[in-house]
Order: structure tokens, then C-alpha cells, then sequence
């Protein structure tokens, strides 16, 4: 008998287990509400058809109303739509549940992109040697951020793992009590969470899930490469953002910094504290057991009767664990030393910080900070006169020179005050927690050298004259990535740059925005951009002998740089560095890709393996030829072209603003950080955050930035009977044929009847059928280069999930169309008004579910 093919499994441990639970979830009575769960298989159902046929979703709720709802007012209507989108969020719930609990059987934890692979490669083809030495320098680091891309409440979050475990264990009482406390259990959160709420989530993955599974890893790579011999560097870090970006979020204090950073801190010696108090346990024996007992004391009383002393140091702690791993070596046969050894590259890897707290600010911010600093030193700086009307390099060699001191109190504008603080918080952080606890300032929409200098100069005037901090330059617009290369150029060869790189280890992380590339771009200009920034930047590292590391900023969905992450790592080739993998990660992909131990771990160890295959494997491979790189650069022209032309189309921003639920990101209470970056109330494309653009064109079911120009630019080569070309670079490059991939994935997300019924529309019909038709082009053409019969057809059981997924949030959608319809149409004065504020409430609730229903896009 074969074993089952994945789709098979999926089929077996996903789709029929959700049937068998739905079916008891949907039976639940709630608050004293029993048709609920009877009425919506029946809407769910006139939907389907309803759309087959071609009608609106006020015609489809209509029709339901007709048929299932008589004499029914419309305050009847309304209260059944909101229990409608409260059911539709727990099946997502469950659905999520019951994906988690199959992850091990739908995925070879040792098969394909683990570390187990890379190895076994390795000894097959005689370069274990070579294996050992590449990982000696490379290294990789997900990068945890709050931004808001998923609502679940800690207590649901909760509920999803222990029904993820009574799916596991096949306790169908267990499932069936958890799914009743679900159906109770509230969803929405009154007020935004604060900056350290939403820090203290992230810790929550960090405690609960990262600690085990970096841990896990590491002791792997120590048996099974370097002969259990402790590695000689950590192969993981991690980063954190909460509490650390200022970028847009006026709620990010100094204060808070703080916290945040002692309460990584305490939990990772939390974390310490059990493992040493699990050790005691079995180190039993003459001469440790005294000392781990020591170590345990000191540990518990740092963790729960301290108000931030500290009873023992890093170094203390290193020490105490060598010696007793030498006296189990020496004295006791090597009882319980892969034990000791697990902790020990536990502190390795995460010293007395646990994640690396950055510092991230917008260039807009800096520029004011700086003018007000200059204000207040030029009376005594004669040479910073006249400083905004200099050219680049004259201000480079005006910042190179200046010497003066300051302090925060000095100044009276918030945003100075607040800068100049976070600038000294770095030093606080570093003093309790380590260097590592904090020592990146990355600098949003980096346009200049100046930029960068700048930072620099306001370190050493707060009396920080050799910071060991790495200033991190974040390159997003397309013409700021095609900038990149100059910009840093300017900077290696500025002597007082140099300088502090020299101190750095002449080491320089670059970051690289997808998201905000994408809006800027369009898809595929955006990734060829990055992929042409990262070569340009390479190259002018290595002339300067700088060792350059670049930092991605991706989010979940691929039109924000997501997808199949880990194959864009594998396929970089020779001419771009692979010193590390360090990438965001964010929101729902947190939970989705990392949320278990078994999917932390397989993620973690694709980024490890797409490095291996990249570095080790790979690197002989031949890069793009020079007609491959002038193949991308016109598509990626031609695609730019195209989404240029509809961006600047006169119905752009209208429509956003009229036909979608842009506006109601800010009322979801998801995240501490405001939906835009200024507070005018006039919708400007510039200060449109990444998350409400993409997350808007999800919620109409179109994801036109995961495809918009692809098609066009796709067809220019077909039309000038040049297809060959492009089909045989998706063959060759696995660079290009993922972004195509990634790109389905984009489209297989898309449900284009949902809005059909705004190609009738007087002001927007024409624009609806734009997107369309580009959406129709993209699919054929898409599905002609890769031969498939269906979009995902390599990945069936990925295909099928989205399909479930999409399904499940159908009634939801259309009831979040009806709602801004009605809203549209009060808003015409063709509808009383009375009701405006309920329908605002129902689009704002009805975002949830679609959210989170769309965790797979990761």
C-alpha cells in the first residue's frame, strides 16, 4: 500500500475533522441563540449560489431575508448578521485549531528543507567540513513585530492551543467543552492595545515556543555537525520590535522602552530559572549539585524578589555551567550532559536580553529632530549656518566636525525630547541587559547619507562619542532602493562613518521594505528592485571591505513579501552576501508559521536550510546572464509602467476610499499603532501605511498588490512572439519562477464576484473592470507558464486550505459588502441615516474574521 499523498492527508486529518467539528460547533447553543447555527449553512449556501449566478450581495441577503427571515425587521436583520460574523470568527478558530494539530503529519519535519537534509547532503557529497565553516559565519534572525495583522486576544489565543491539543488526542469531550467556552469567549478588545501589551503577547511566543525550539535546534546541529562539540557561535538570534518602534506610533515612550527591555530580561531568566531547577533534579552528584542549587537561588530570587538587581551576572552563570559540565565529563560518565548542554547554548544564544530590542524611527522625524538640535547649538557653531542649503557632501564634512553637548531636557518639542531619549535608553538597556540587548537604530525611509550621518551625530553630541550601536539605513520606495548603492557609497568612504564601522567590525545590516515596495511599485518591480539593490549594495560592500547583512522587512502576504519565504533565500546566488537571514515577522505569521512547537521549529529550519542550500550547495551555481538580467529589468519596467499608469488613475484613491474598508482599520483596536502616519483626515497615498493598503484590496477579495502589472508585462513577450524567453527563466531561475508562485498564491485569494457588482457602478465601474481584466491576463498567463490546469496545482493541500479558508468567510464578506453598500447608498441619501453607525460597526467587525482567516498567506 502507498502512503498517502499530501493532499490526501490534508484531506483526512483537516477537511474531514473540520466537517466532524463544525458540525457540533454550529448545533452549540449560545447566549441563549439556537438558529443561529442552523440559518448560516443556509446563507453560506445562497451565497454560493447566488454568486454563481451573478448576483450583488445586497441581492443575496435579500434573498435570504425573503426565504428564511419573514415579517423580519431590519433590527432582526442586523442583530442576525452580527451573530452571523460571530460564528464565522470561531469556525476560523477551529479551522486554525485543527491545521495545528495535523502540522506534523502534513509536513516532513526531516524531509525537505530541514536541517536533517542539509546534513545528510553534506556527508553524502563529502562537504561536511565545508558545512561546519559556513555555519561558523552565518546565522539567522527573525525579527518579531506588533504590527497589526490579527486580532485574537490572548484568551482565544488560549483556546486555540489547548484545542489544538484535544484534536491531537482525539478528546472529542475535550473539543466539544473548549468549543462552547469558545462560543462565549468575547473577541473584540475594547480599547488598542499599548505598546507593552503588545510586547508582553510576543513574549508569550518567545517564553512558550522560540526558547525550545532555537534551543532544539542548536543541540541538534551540536550532535549531528559538530560532533558534540558546543557550537562555536549562535546560528540564531532574535530581534523585537514592540516597545522599540517609533515609526508612526506616537504611543512608543521612553518609559516604555524600558520596560519592555526589563521584561525580556526577567522572562528569559525565568526561563533559565526552570531549566537549572529541572537540572537539579538530575544532577544529583558530588560536587554539582551545590552548584546548581546556587544557581537556581540566585536565578529565583533575580526573577521574583528583585526590583531590577540582579543577583547573578551572565558571566557567573556561563562559568558555573562549564565547570559542572567539565565535572560530569570528568567524574560522572557523562550523565545528563546533552541536558547541560541544551542550557548552555540556551545562554548562548539568548545571554541576559532573550530578543534584541530595536530602535526604529522615520527619516521625516529626524529631519525636524535635527533642525530643532541645530537651532539650539548654532550660536555657538558658527559652521552649521545655512547647514539645509548645502549640498550632500558638504553636509557630510559640516556633520563630520561638529562638536557640541546636549541633553533632552533642553529642548521643548515632544518629538526632539522623545528622539534624544531613545537614544540614551539604548545605553540604559545595554548597561542591564548586554550589548546585544539593544545596540540597532534602524532609520525608516532612508533617503541619504545624511540620514545616517545625522543619527550619528546626535549620539555624540548626547556624550556617546563610540556607540556600540549599528546604525541600520531601511531603503522601501523603488526610487530609494535604485538610490541605495550611492547613498552607501557616500557613507564607507566619509571618514567618520568609516570610523565607527571600523568599531563595528566594519559589519553594516542594510534593511529592505517589501511592503511598503509593493505599494510604492507594484509586485513585481518591487522584488526585482530588492533583488537589484541587494546585488548593487553587495558589490560596493565588498569594494569597501565592509561585510554587509541584509535585513528584510516582510510581511505576511506575498504582495507584502511573504509566501514561500525560505525558496527566495535559496535561489539569491554568488553576487548577493548570505551572511544572514534576518526577516520580520509579524502579526498572524507569527502564530501561523511559528505558533507550535512543531511549526517553529520546521520554519526556523527552512530559513537554516535555504541559507545551507544557497552558501554551501548552490554557491558554484551560475547567476543570471546578462539577457536573463535584461529580461527582468524590462518585465519589471513594463510591470512598473503599468501599475504606475493605475495608481495615477483619477479613480485610485477614491476608490479606496469609497468601495473598500480602508477607513476602518483604525477602529479595529488590533494594534497600538495608528492606520497612517500623519492625523490629517484627507487620505494621502504617502502617509498610507503597508498593512490597510494590502489588508484592504484582501478584504474585496482582489490582492491587487500581489499581482497588478505581472500580467501585462507577462503578455508584452507573448504579443512580440518572445515567449520563449520568459518561459525558459521561470524554468531556470528559482528567484523568478517563486515569485510567480508566490504570486497564484496572490490570485487564488481572489474572489472577483464578490465585487462584480460594481462594474455597474456609474463612478467606478469602469476602474473595477481595470483590476479585473489584469486579474484574468495574470491567471492565463500564469497558468501558461507553468502548465498547470490550476492555480497551486504544486501545492494541492496549500490550494485546498485556502479554499476551505475562503469558503468559511464568504457569508462574512457578504454581509461586510451589504454593510458598506447601505453605507454608500445613506451616504447618497438614498437610505435613512438612523442605522449608518451600526452598518460602520458591522464592516469593522467583519475585518476580523477575513484576517485571520487568511493566515496561510504566510
Amino acid at each position: 500500500m502507498y502512503p498517502a499523498t499530501r493532499i490526501e492527508r490534508f484531506n483526512e486529518d483537516v477537511q474531514l475533522k473540520y466537517q466532524l467539528f463544525n458540525s457540533i460547533f454550529i448545533t452549540l447553543p449560545f447566549r441563549a441563540i439556537d438558529n443561529t447555527g442552523v440559518l448560516l449553512p443556509l446563507f453560506s449556501e445562497i451565497c454560493d449560489e447566488g454568486f454563481k449566478n451573478g448576483k450583488s450581495p445586497e441581492g443575496i441577503f435579500n434573498e435570504f431575508a425573503d426565504k428564511y427571515l419573514t415579517d423580519a425587521t431590519e433590527k432582526e436583520k442586523i442583530d442576525l448578521m452580527f451573530r452571523f460574523i460571530q460564528y464565522v470568527e470561531r469556525q476560523i478558530v477551529l479551522f486554525d485549531a485543527i491545521e495545528d494539530a495535523a502540522f506534523s503529519n502534513l509536513n516532513n519535519l526531516e524531509g525537505s528543507g530541514s536541517l536533517r537534509e542539509s546534513r545528510e547532503k553534506a556527508e553524502s557529497h563529502g562537504q561536511m567540513q565545508e558545512l561546519r565553516d559556513f555555519l561558523e559565519d552565518f546565522s539567522i534572525r527573525p525579527v518579531l513585530t506588533a504590527h497589526p495583522t490579527q486580532f485574537y486576544p490572548g484568551s482565544v489565543l488560549g483556546i486555540i492551543t489547548d484545542l489544538t491539543q484535544a484534536i491531537k488526542d482525539n478528546s472529542l469531550g475535550d473539543v466539544k467543552t473548549l468549543l462552547a467556552q469558545l462560543g462565549k469567549t468575547p473577541f473584540i478588545k475594547k480599547e488598542k492595545p499599548t505598546p507593552y501589551d503588545e510586547a508582553i503577547s510576543l513574549l508569550w511566543y518567545l517564553e512558550n515556543v522560540f526558547y525550545k525550539a532555537a534551543g532544539d535546534i542548536t543541540s541538534y546541529l551540536q550532535d549531528t555537525v559538530y560532533n558534540g562539540e558546543l557550537p562555536a557561535s549562535p546560528v540564531i538570534s532574535f530581534g523585537f520590535w514592540p516597545g522599540g518602534d517609533r515609526d508612526g506610533n506616537p504611543f512608543v515612550t521612553t518609559e516604555i522602552t524600558l520596560s519592555v527591555a526589563d521584561k525580556l530580561r526577567t522572562t528569559i531568566l525565568k526561563c533559565y530559572y526552570q531549566d537549572v531547577k529541572a537540572l537539579k533534579r538530575k544532577l544529583t552528584f558530588d560536587g554539582v549539585h551545590d552548584k546548581i542549587a546556587d544557581l537556581e537561588n540566585k536565578l529565583y530570587r533575580s526573577v521574583f524578589y528583585s526590583k531590577g538587581e540582579l543577583f547573578i551576572t551572565l558571566d557567573e552563570l556561563k562559568q558555573t555551567l562549564a565547570e559542572v559540565r567539565e565535572i560530569i565529563i570528568a567524574k560522572h560518565q557523562s550523565l545528563y550532559l546533552d541536558v547541560i548542554d541544551c542550557t548552555i547554548n540556551k545562554v548562548n544564544l539568548f545571554g541576559f536580553y532573550f530578543a534584541s530590542l530595536d530602535i526604529r524611527q522615520n527619516s521625516k522625524i529626524h529631519n525636524t529632530v535635527f533642525a530643532d538640535v541645530l537651532k539650539h547649538i548654532e550660536a555657538d557653531n558658527k559652521s552649521v549656518a545655512g547647514y539645509a542649503d548645502l549640498e550632500e557632501k558638504a553636509k557630510l564634512e559640516v556633520l563630520g566636525n561638529l562638536k557640541a553637548s546636549i541633553t533632552p531636557d533642553q529642548f521643548d518639542e515632544e518629538d526632539t525630547r522623545k528622539t534624544l531619549e531613545s537614544i540614551l535608553a539604548i545605553k540604559t538597556i545595554q548597561d542591564n541587559n548586554g550589548e546585544r540587548g539593544c545596540n540597532r537604530y534602524i532609520i525608516s525611509n532612508n533617503e541619504s547619507a545624511r540620514n545616517v550621518l545625522e543619527l550619528l551625530t546626535m549620539f555624540s553630541l548626547l556624550g556617546w562619542k563610540n556607540p556600540p550601536v549599528d546604525i541600520v539605513p531601511l531603503f522601501e520606495t523603488v526610487d530609494d532602493l535604485e538610490d541605495a548603492g550611492h547613498v552607501m557609497k557616500l557613507l564607507y568612504e566619509n571618514e567618520r562613518y568609516a570610523a565607527h564601522l571600523k568599531s563595528r567590525g566594519n559589519r553594516q545590516t542594510i534593511m529592505l521594505g517589501f511592503s511598503d515596495g509593493t505599494k510604492d511599485g507594484g509586485y513585481l518591480m518591487a522584488n526585482w528592485g530588492i533583488y537589484k539593490a541587494k546585488e548593487n549594495l553587495t558589490t560596493m560592500a565588498r569594494e569597501h571591505d565592509v561585510k554587509v547583512v541584509f535585513f528584510d522587512g516582510r510581511g505576511g502576504p506575498p504582495a507584502r513579501g511573504g509566501g514561500k519565504t525560505h525558496k527566495f533565500y535559496a535561489s539569491l546566488g554568488p553576487k548577493i552576501e548570505n551572511r544572514e537571514i534576518q526577516v520580520t515577522i509579524q502579526g498572524q505569521t507569527i502564530s501561523s508559521n511559528f505558533g507550535t512547537l512543531d511549526s517553529c521549529r520546521f520554519n526556523l529550519e527552512n530559513l537554516l536550510s535555504a541559507g545551507v542550500t544557497n552558501g554551501v550547495f548552490n554557491k558554484n551555481d551560475k547567476p543570471f546572464t546578462n539577457g536573463q538580467h535584461a529580461l527582468l529589468e524590462d518585465l519589471g519596467k513594463i510591470s512598473y509602467e503599468k501599475y504606475m499608469a493605475f495608481k495615477g488613475h483619477d479613480k485610485f484613491l477614491p476608490y479606496l476610499d469609497k468601495m473598500s474598508t480602508l477607513n476602518y482599520y483604525a477602529k479595529t483596536n488590533i494594534g497600538s499603532r495608528p492606520s497612517k502616519r500623519n492625523t490629517d483626515s484627507k487620505l494621502d497615498f504617502n502617509d498610507l501605511r503597508a498593512i490597510p493598503f494590502v489588508g484592504s484590496w484582501s478584504q474585496l477579495k482582489q490582492n491587487v498588490p500581489g499581482f497588478f502589472g505581472l500580467g501585462t508585462a507577462l503578455a508584452a513577450y507573448e504579443k512580440k512572439g518572445e515567449w520563449d524567453k520568459v518561459s525558459d527563466l521561470y524554468h531556470d531561475s528559482l528567484f523568478f519562477r517563486t515569485l510567480l508562485e508566490n504570486s497564484m498564491m496572490s490570485l487564488t485569494k481572489s474572489f472577483f464576484p464578490l465585487t462584480a457588482y460594481m462594474k455597474d457602478d456609474p463612478e467606478f465601474g469602469e476602474f473595477w473592470e481595470i483590476i479585473y481584466n489584469e486579474f484574468l491576463e495574470t491567471e492565463r498567463l500564469l497558468l501558461k507558464i507553468s502548465g498547470y490546469k490550476e492555480l497551486m496545482e504544486n501545492y494541492p493541500d496549500g490550494r485546498a486550505s485556502i479554499k476551505i479558508r475562503e469558503h468559511i468567510v464568504v457569508p462574512l464578506l457578504t454581509i461586510q459588502q451589504y454593510a458598506l453598500n447601505s453605507i454608500r447608498q445613506i451616504k447618497n441619501g438614498k437610505k435613512n441615516d438612523a442605522l449608518l453607525e451600526v452598518y460602520e460597526k458591522i464592516v469593522t467587525r467583519s475585518l476580523f474574521g477575513n484576517i485571520n482567516a487568511a493566515r496561510n498567506s504566510a
